[in-house]
């Protein structure tokens, strides 16, 4: 098989394994629209029961990893960095807009890569370094040239939020730590799980 082949089929794995994530995410978000109106009760009482160990979906909602600030009150709050045995590294999070008015998403987000310009909006101009390792890592794309992150970002109203997501290589084993770059963001040090 060629080099180019396994490539693509990496990429088209890891492609389908974030999609699945993304789909039992979402499939756990339900509205709720069948229930009678105590289940949500129930479970919030329940994780004050839980005491100082809340669950991991739980923290990632009320305490981000790492918040980046952006032009025109726009913020990047990481919710989680998963590395996975395939060699990648996902980093999850919300777009929010925490100013009073619409704000159109920068398009010096997606970078400015030739490949990547071809493909509009995203968060293709995401990094990670490595302070350790004195590595810089930049978003995965895939055979066409398309970057691994969200893509067709437009304009966000005030307060709404984005769930968003990045793909990387993923840093040795032993890194734990390191800083998210995002053009026109500050700069921000998450910590990897996995």
């Amino acid at each position: 098989m060629s080099i180019r082949f396994m490539a693509k089929a990496r990429r088209s794995m890891a492609a389908l394994a974030v999609a699945a994530g993304l789909a039992v995410g979402m499939a756990g978000c339900g509205s709720g629209s069948g229930d009678d109106g105590k289940k949500p009760e129930a479970s919030a009482s329940a994780s004050k029961a839980e005491g100082p160990n809340p669950s991991a979906q739980q923290g990632a909602s009320e305490a981000p990893l790492a918040e980046l600030r952006g032009p025109d009150g726009l913020l990047l709050q990481v919710t989680s960095a998963d590395r996975d045995s395939g060699g990648f590294l996902t980093v999850n999070g919300n777009l929010k807009n925490d100013s009073g008015k619409s704000v159109v998403v920068p398009v010096a987000l997606r970078g400015d890569e030739t490949e990547i310009l071809k493909h509009g909006t995203s968060l293709g101009g995401a990094t990670l370094v490595d302070s350790q390792g004195k590595k810089r890592y930049y978003v995965l794309r895939d055979t066409d040239g398309r970057p691994l992150t969200t893509t067709d970002l437009s304009t966000i109203e005030p307060g709404q939020t984005i769930p968003v997501f990045m793909q990387f290589p993923s840093p040795p084993t032993n890194v734990t730590d390191v800083t998210l770059q995002l053009p026109t963001f500050s700069s921000g040090t998450v910590k990897i799980s996995g």
